[in-house]
């Protein structure tokens, strides 16, 4: 991965965070990783654990952010989310999957807008 594209992506992911926590979510973990692959943000909202994707963009020839994500991504998500509660929890707790869309001003990498997508996953 190349280090412009690591910057796009912490950048996206301090900007969900922010956003997340102006809406009152609770950060429980950054970027868990396990077997399975990553999670970039867990939070609590409310009662509710919720596994964060966060897809980041900063320029529209590739798409949306929301477009970039795969089936294959999002199987990988509910996989490393079971692995995270069984682990933390010992069992499955209820939860929500959701998706942070993020675009970045191509210069300034501050976020141009942020689009936050609930229940990404059944």
């Amino acid at each position: 991965m190349t280090r412009r594209r690591q910057l796009v992506g912490k950048a996206g992911e301090a900007a969900a965070r922010s956003y997340l926590e102006a809406k009152g979510h609770r950060v429980a973990g950054t970027n868990f990783r396990c077997p399975y692959g990553e999670i970039d943000l867990i939070t609590i909202d409310g009662d509710i654990l919720v596994f964060v994707e966060v897809r980041t963009r900063t320029g529209s020839s590739f798409g949306t952010p929301a477009e970039s994500i795969t089936a294959e991504k999002l199987n990988r998500i509910k996989k490393s989310a079971l692995y995270y509660m069984k682990r933390h929890y010992g069992e499955e707790v209820g939860c929500r999957f959701d998706l942070i869309a993020v675009q970045l001003e191509r210069k300034g990498m501050v976020p141009d807008s942020i689009r936050h997508y609930r229940g990404i996953v059944e």
